[in-house]
Order: structure tokens, then C-alpha cells, then sequence
């Protein structure tokens, strides 16, 4: 979608470039085709953890969207939630309650069963961060062998969407959704942070991920 296309929203976006989490919320707000002031946090800095960004978001995770009276709403299915109630076109969350529960439950499904080991697996070996295993304001010391299960979960992960998606051209049904953009950053971000790539037996997820990257959104 064009600049000139894009509705003007007056909302903000504190977000990484390098957070799956952030990441979600871009593209979110790209296929909703939406304008939104975007201002970096640096987290190899520390930056989350200082006093300014504190006042936008206590619990010093990105992404947190500030809206134009000042609210600032951090989470990511909070935000989500937000943009759709107020920006109801193009539908993300379902277009009806049907819809909204089962994209509710693939994405929750993707999330717990796939980004957040994923997350977990590569924070739990960084060595450079021994006292950050968890995103937050509280420091958690790594556990190493946690990351051995995680990566097992991914992988069966990949292998659980994978029969999902032989039978529905996307992961909630036959349109896409929040459920496909969870699913999408969680295998994007395995690959880059783990090495883990789709496996030449999973053809249903091969094709769904070539369909979704080439989504103006997944490059947001």
C-alpha cells in the first residue's frame, strides 16, 4: 500500500527493529494500512530500561503504542485489539465472533507453542546477557538446558502447523489474520536467531510461507 493510500492515525509506535514482538505490531498496522509515527528503542543499549521509556511502558518490553491523548498501551494483542476496535476495516481479528475465536486461539496457539520458545531458546544461551533469560524489569539468570526443550518445541511446532495448513489456505481458515502474522515472525525469527528452517517434508508450510512474505506487510 502506497504513503499517500495509508489513513493517519496520530498514534505512535515504540518498537526494535530486532523484536519479534515489535514486529508483529508493524505488520499488524501495515495490512490495516495504517499511518503510525514509529520511534525506535535501543535494546542492545539498554534504552527499555531508562527512566523515558519507563514512563511509556513500566514492564520495559517493546513494543508500546502511545496514543494521541497520551494512553499508552503496551502488549502486543492489547494494541492489536485497540487498532481493531478503532480501525475496524480490514478486518485481522475475525470479521465475526466466530472468526475472532478461532483466530484467537491459532494465534495463542502460535504464540505459546512457537515464538515464545523460540524467544526462550535463544535467551537462555546468549552469554552476553546471563542475568536477562526473561524480557522484563527483573533479572532471571539463564537456565541452558532450557533451550534444548525449546528448540524441540519449535520443531514441533513446524510440524503441528504444518498439518494445519494442509487442510486451510491460512492458519485460522480461508482468510488471513493475526493467527498467520504470529506464525509468520515466529518461523522468520527461528530461522534468523536459531537456524531453524522449514523442512523440505512440511509442503503445506512451505507454500503458506511463500504466500505470506510476499504480503506488502511482511516487510513492515
Amino acid at each position: 500500500m502506497s504513503r499517500a493510500n495509508m489513513l493517519s492515525t496520530g498514534l505512535t509506535l515504540y518498537h526494535s527493529p530486532y523484536s519479534p514482538h515489535s514486529r508483529r505490531g508493524r505488520i499488524f498496522i501495515a495490512e490495516k494500512g495504517l499511518e503510525v509515527k514509529h520511534i525506535e528503542v535501543d535494546l542492545a543499549r539498554g534504552e527499555q530500561h531508562e527512566e523515558a521509556y519507563r514512563r511509556i511502558n513500566p514492564r520495559r518490553v517493546v513494543p508500546a503504542l502511545v496514543l494521541a491523548d497520551g494512553t499508552s498501551i503496551a502488549e502486543v494483542t492489547a494494541i492489536w485489539r485497540y487498532l481493531e476496535g478503532r480501525y475496524p476495516e480490514t478486518p485481522m481479528l475475525g470479521a465475526s465472533i466466530r472468526e475472532a475465536a478461532m483466530v484467537t486461539m491459532w494465534e495463542r496457539r502460535a504464540e505459546l507453542d512457537g515464538l515464545l520458545p523460540a524467544v526462550e531458546a535463544i535467551r537462555n544461551v546468549v552469554t552476553g546477557a546471563p542475568g536477562r533469560a526473561l524480557a522484563g524489569p527483573h533479572d532471571y539468570l539463564r537456565i541452558p538446558a532450557l533451550a534444548i526443550r525449546s528448540r524441540e518445541r519449535v520443531e514441533n511446532f513446524y510440524a503441528d502447523i504444518n498439518a494445519r495448513l494442509a487442510q486451510q489456505e491460512y492458519v485460522a481458515g480461508d482468510y488471513y489474520s493475526a493467527a498467520d502474522i504470529t506464525c509468520l515472525v515466529t518461523l522468520d525469527f527461528a530461522k534468523r536467531a536459531l537456524g531453524m528452517t522449514i523442512s523440505e517434508d512440511f509442503t503445506a508450510l512451505k507454500r503458506w510461507h511463500g504466500a505470506v512474505s510476499s504480503r506488502p506487510g511482511a516487510v513492515a
